[in-house]
């Protein structure tokens, strides 16, 4: 049994790896989180030159090719240095390039993914509303009425990240209002930006800063049939699969912020020094670090082994679950013991176990709340549904 990555994977790990050191470094991402209202449009540019926005597209489509093993791996190493700020691909990454290459058309995969690879094209998904939460089918108000030609979209969308610099949203809204489950009567939407009647508004918050969230607000706003991806109605069966490739996504971004995490401590644990000697020699630091590595190890076998599963086309819903509760949950608390052993310089803005800390509180509740994925590992395991 062979617990390791392939070469093929390993290799890019490397090279990545350099890559993030000597382009992306921990300080720049310092400096660029600081201004929560200049969007890291040089960022993303670094991203289009290392060709990482075609990672997952097929060549085919003008991308570079590659796997769910081969995203995550990109994402991980991309995190340990970035943080929240490695969401400036992943968002494209999924809400474009994976959306639209599982359901889109011939015609919208040719039309759209080469620009996507080539970092021509920038999406954000608007699937949040402000009356749901994480009950996004519950709390679903937008809706699209058919009209000649194509829809009018109405409502409201909130916590839509990049969407204020994105050329397309990725949107999901009522279609249907006679069905007899949530679920149904739903359909994608892929709409552009610069559409009239929608309006997007950025909104101040605790992290995951210069990327931008924004409320959506759309008015009559008209949407032609060209931007339907899939079948109208039938958007929660299509979304799936995606969503658990969300949460391993999540997973591994997670797993980089243990990685940044463990760097920085053991660097400063070997440098500081107090009561006369390195604090790397305190037995309460030691445990700290120890968890940390701990918990670094186990939610690396975890977001392997969903990814595998997922790459060669296993029912993944209860492992993706488990990568996204244990990840979220393991990156937030090591961050936090970070700033611990980091004392008064954790809490300071000139280190980045504040930005850890507070980048990685957001993966405990989005994309869905930790109290509502162990619902669904419960009813997975055959509990009866307590929602």
């Amino acid at each position: 049994m062979d617990f390791g990555l392939p070469e093929e994977y390993v290799s890019f790990k490397d090279m990545v790896h350099r890559w993030v050191d000597a382009e992306v470094p921990k300080s720049w991402a310092r400096d660029l989180e600081k201004d929560e209202h200049n969007y890291p449009f040089a960022l993303w540019d670094k991203f289009t030159e290392a060709g990482f926005h075609g990672v997952g597209i097929s060549e085919e489509y003008g991308g570079q090719g590659g796997d769910v093993i081969m995203q995550m791996v990109l994402a991980r190493e991309l995190a340990r240095s970035l943080g929240g700020l490695a969401w400036i691909w992943g968002i494209t990454s999924f809400a474009g390039s994976k959306s639209i290459g599982i359901y889109g058309s011939e015609e919208q995969k040719r039309k759209y993914l080469p620009l996507i690879a080539s970092g021509k094209l920038k999406a954000a998904i608007a699937f949040t509303e402000p009356s749901g939460g994480t009950d996004l089918l519950g709390g679903m108000r937008s809706t699209a009425d058919r009209v000649e030609g194509g829809w009018k979209l109405n409502g409201e969308k909130i916590w839509s990240s990049s969407a204020h610099v994105a050329d397309y949203l990725l949107v999901i809204a009522r279609t249907n209002k006679d069905v007899q489950k949530k679920h149904q009567g739903l359909t994608l939407f892929w709409v552009p930006t610069n559409t009239p009647g929608v309006k997007i508004t950025p909104l101040s918050k605790l992290g995951m800063r210069s990327m931008g969230s924004c409320s959506i607000h759309f008015e009559d706003a008209f949407v032609a049939d060209e931007y339907v991806l899939g079948e109208p109605d039938k958007a929660w069966y299509m979304l799936l699969p995606t969503l658990n490739n969300e949460r391993i996504m999540v997973g591994s971004f997670c797993l980089g912020v243990i990685d940044g995490v463990l760097e920085d401590a053991l660097d400063y644990m070997k440098q500081r020094k107090a009561f006369g000697k390195l604090i790397g020699e305190f037995q309460a630091l030691q445990h700290y670090v120890a968890d940390i590595a701990t918990m670094q190890t186990t939610t690396e076998l975890l977001v392997n082994y969903a990814a595998w599963k997922m790459t060669t086309g296993q029912d993944c819903g209860l492992e993706s679950n488990m990568v996204k509760l244990v990840a979220s949950e393991n990156a937030n608390k090591a961050a936090d013991l970070g700033i611990q052993i980091l004392g008064g310089m954790g809490y300071s803005a000139e280190t980045d176990m504040q930005r850890y800390w507070r980048d990685s509180r957001l993966w405990r509740i989005g994309p869905i709340t930790n109290e509502m994925v162990r619902n669904g590992i419960a009813e997975t395991l055959g509990l009866p549904r307590s929602f």
